[in-house]
């Protein structure tokens, strides 16, 4: 039995909350069970250096979890004066995700750089990030779309993500904290609304994981990720 009761296939309560940031271009705040992360995507005119004159803009992220987002106080990473190694992984690993859905020559010379900020963390923080960092990018998008700024149709699917792991030698979907810590396995899975693999992340924390186990996970990422698109698109419509 998971900690959380729930059924190997079943998700935690998902919310997707549109337009929370005030100033931001799009926003979202989702909600993964007990994981909540803000996600405000921001527009900038002006492509990074290294693209200007390339006719093309750049989509990215950057990723930060607030001190008490977990059971005890996190120093804040710009006391030591650079992001750690996980926050640089998580970023990059959001900017990638975004980007494999975002034709960036429609966006012109121009940057979205969609900010994900933990604040309350119960594992799939990362997860929760690319699932609400999409809807955010979509918002800000149509604010674009809205303003005769687009030369075309910049988005070209949904990007969703999801954990899962092997817990108690059981495949199980969407790890919550207490499973999370002690999963023999734990993966994430970044998959496109029209099931694209777009990055998978696994490790074995003990034994190492068979074949039929890795497609057993990628069985319930698949349904998962379908459900969280299915949210997207009802939050966006």
């Amino acid at each position: 039995m998971r900690p959380s009761k729930r059924a190997p296939e079943a998700m935690r309560a998902v919310s997707l909350e549109r337009g929370v940031a005030r100033y931001a271009e799009g926003s979202c705040l989702v909600k993964f069970g007990e994981t909540h992360v803000l996600c405000a995507a921001s527009l900038e005119e002006k492509a990074p250096g290294w693209l200007r004159g390339q006719g093309k803009g750049w989509v990215t992220a950057e990723y930060a979890m607030l001190p008490r987002a977990t059971h005890e106080r996190t120093r804040r990473e710009v006391t030591s004066g650079k992001p750690s190694g996980r926050t640089q992984e998580i970023q990059r690993l959001i900017g990638r995700s975004l980007r494999a859905v975002v034709d960036l020559k429609m966006i012109g010379e121009r940057q979205i750089t969609v900010d994900c900020d933990v604040l309350q963390a119960d594992g799939g923080t990362r997860t929760a990030s690319i699932t609400g960092a999409w809807v955010a990018l979509h918002d800000c998008l149509a604010w674009m779309k809205a303003r005769d700024m687009l030369k075309g149709e910049a988005l070209k699917d949904h990007v969703a993500a999801v954990s899962c792991g092997i817990y108690k030698g059981t495949p199980v979907l969407d790890l919550d904290y207490a499973e999370d810590s002690s999963a023999e396995t734990d993966a994430n899975f970044v998959l496109t609304g029209s099931g694209g693999i777009v990055e998978v992340q696994g490790t074995a924390e003990g034994a190492p994981f068979s074949e039929d186990e890795l497609l057993a996970l990628l069985k319930l990422a698949k349904a998962g990720c379908g459900q969280l698109v299915e949210l997207q698109k009802l939050a966006v419509a």
